[in-house]
């Protein structure tokens, strides 16, 4: 056996499925096996395997046991010569495999490689090649002096940055997305070390082989695409403490004392100092944009209402009581901004009509309470109108400035839906095209492109990959969608490359799949397009679905002397209310089946479904799921009104 490759899944079924695909591709012609150690996912990765990849050698392990441990549990049945440890969110290319054998059988001297790794848009991802975190390396690093100076010798030998990114040399460290090993080098270093759960385990294993006396080689002649922070969530505190405190345990491995002592200290003062950085940075983002509205309407409707006060209320003397902007008045602009809140006014992308619609609500709402309100309380109808007037002004002027300026994470949501354009085929190019005219909701145009020349009738293609550049400009196409049945990864990375300047988005349609799976910048993943998916994992449907079932739960509580009777079981109504109002449960969600979908977003369990508003007669296992597909893709917040009004007699159903 010349190659195994070992992958460790972790929830990430869709990303797992096309770097199968690409390593199935890339091992033709070579005596390969794969393996997949699965860490108890709970997506359906492990029934996709045994599904649609049968020859793949499956380890489903019931915990999650680590990267290392899995690792290891692959390794040791493996027979191949030398052993790939590959992450699961990337793509090789088609001769990937056969590159990187070669140059290991011609240098003796190599104990492990590395290869040139590209993020979902093809720009070069520095981690490709490492240096060893020793104190002063790590200090530079964790402080931002890498950073300052990227190609300095002296500051950035974290990601080697002196170092060509075209030209193969020996590193220090592998990156753990793509490790070749020989097989004989791991039975002198020993596998990787346990006690690095995840993260760290890389940069203990490259600095062994280098101990041993092996050389680790970066070789730029091959790329993989990785999509970053897929597997992991790097942006996330649990990410910091996880990596520095891997840091710790290397260094107490591998240092001296005294230099373990200052490396430990540094690693510390790093962990607080991110997490910080972290969760200052996050508070910021949150509370940033709702302050500013907040600071900037209270300030127009102070002026507002001081010359209100002169010119109309008070012209001969007077004004209003201090308590008005102490207390009335913030209170009102409190009301305008969780209004705006609720209705998605906050969401990303920006939409004006969502922030203008909360506004409207937030008048609404404080109309009403005016209206309640005792007689001395009640200042000014018109303020309170003129006052949301202003509000919304203030709060769409800002957006639009945003977008002008083009702030990152503000761009407005454009009224008109994605154009695509898709690379492939005809029969592939037509399959991806109705994939995705079932995921996306109407969307506004799709174009195909042919993935090979096109010598006569166009046949439906608006022309081939060598005009993909002047197809993008002319239809304005937002998105490119490459079928992988079609055209090998190099050839789907090279036009990702030489595309970049046209800032349009890059998804990869694996062959026979119903997910469609890009990225959109280094540290996300972008959005995952999956059939018959769309609208209920926004994040603004949850948090109205969410809200539906707070606000009716507690009037139908407080209503339950009179409502109970109109259920089947009242006192298990009652329960199911508390249920609903403490987030155990919600009103409605997918009907029962007994087997799960793992195409259906996850969400809380329903006391009523779909199906109650139909007659139980006509329903099947079959039935069900597309009941559960609709409700998912096509959710909507009067459907839950409807739900609850057809099966009320059923909120008292027992689980």
């Amino acid at each position: 056996m010349k190659l195994s490759v070992v992958i460790v899944s972790y929830n990430v079924r869709y990303f797992l499925e096309q770097c199968l695909h690409s390593v199935i591709t890339a091992g033709q012609g070579i005596d390969t096996e794969i393996f997949v150690v699965d860490n108890a996912s709970v997506d359906g990765s492990v029934k996709m395997l045994r599904e649609k990849f049968p020859d793949v050698k499956c380890i489903a392990n019931t915990e999650n046991v680590g990267f290392s441990k899995a690792n290891n549990q692959a390794i040791r049945r493996s027979a191949g010569d030398y052993i790939l440890l590959l992450n699961p969110d990337t793509v090789v290319e088609s001769d990937t495999f056969r590159k990187v054998i070669a140059f290991m059988d011609e240098h003796a001297d190599a104990g492990g490689l590395g290869v040139k790794m590209v993020d979902g848009t093809g720009r070069f991802l520095p981690e490709s090649k490492r240096g060893l975190p020793t104190p002063m390396v790590a200090f530079y690093k964790i402080f931002g002096l890498a950073r300052l100076f990227p190609h300095s010798r002296t500051f950035n030998r974290y990601h080697l940055g002196y170092l060509p990114v075209d030209k193969t040399n020996p590193v220090d460290v592998l990156a753990g997305a793509f490790m070749l090993l020989r097989k004989s080098t791991l039975d002198k270093t020993g596998l990787l070390d346990e006690q690095f759960f995840m993260y760290g385990e890389d940069i203990d294993l490259s600095y062994r082989i280098t101990q041993a006396g092996y050389k680790n080689y970066y070789f730029p002649e091959t790329r993989i695409i990785h999509y970053k922070g897929e597997s992991t969530k790097k942006g996330s505190l649990n990410y910091v403490f996880m990596f520095y405190n891997a840091m710790i345990i290397f260094a107490g491995k591998h240092f001296s004392r005294q230099n373990a002592r200052l490396f430990s200290f540094l690693i510390n003062l790093a962990i607080y100092f991110r997490a910080s950085i972290s969760v200052l940075h996050r508070a910021a983002r949150t509370i940033l944009l709702p302050l500013t509205d907040a600071i900037i309407t209270y300030t127009g409707i102070y002026f507002i209402t001081r010359y209100w006060e002169y010119a109309v209320i008070y012209p001969t003397g007077g004004h209003y009581p201090q308590e008005f902007y102490l207390y009335n008045l913030p209170a009102f602009i409190l009301i305008l901004i969780i209004s705006a809140y609720i209705s998605g006014g906050y969401d990303k992308p920006i939409s004006l009509w969502r922030i203008v619609r909360g506004i409207g609500a937030g008048l609404i709402i404080t109309l009403v309470v005016y209206a309640l309100l005792p007689l001395q309380f009640r200042y000014s109808r018109a303020l309170i109108i003129i006052g949301s007037a202003w509000g919304a002004i203030n709060m769409v002027g800002m957006r639009l400035l945003l977008h002008l300026f083009r702030v990152r994470g503000y761009q407005l949501n454009s009224s008109k839906s994605h154009r695509f354009a898709i690379v492939g085929n005809s029969e592939e190019a037509h399959r991806v095209s109705d994939l995705l005219q079932k995921a996306v909701f109407k969307p506004a145009f799709i174009g195909l492109v042919r993935a090979g020349e096109i010598n006569g009738e166009k046949n439906g293609f608006l022309g081939d990959i060598r005009q993909i550049r002047d197809i993008i400009n002319i239809y304005d196409i937002d998105e490119i969608i490459f079928c992988a049945r079609d055209m090998a990864a190099e050839v789907i990375i090279d036009h990702m490359s030489e595309l970049q300047d046209l800032q349009v988005d890059y998804k990869i349609a694996p062959p026979e799949s119903l997910s469609i799976i890009g990225s959109n910048s280094i540290n996300t993943a972008g959005d995952l397009y999956v059939i018959d998916i769309n609208s209920i994992s926004k994040t603004s449907n949850r948090r109205n679905k969410r809200f539906f079932d707070f606000s009716v739960s507690v009037t139908l509580l407080v209503s339950w002397p009179i409502t109970a009777f109109l259920t089947k079981n009242p006192v298990n109504y009652l329960l199911n209310l508390l249920r609903v109002i403490f987030g155990l449960r919600s009103i409605s969600g997918y009907c029962p089946t007994e087997v799960r979908d793992f195409k259906l977003p996850k969400i809380r369990k329903g006391i009523l479904s779909p199906a109650d508003a139909l007659p139980s007669s006509i329903l099947d296992e079959d039935a069900y799921h597309k009941l559960n597909m609709l409700y998912a893709r096509d959710y909507h917040i009067g459907n839950e009104f409807k739900l609850l009004f057809r099966g009320f007699r059923n909120m008292g159903r027992r689980f």
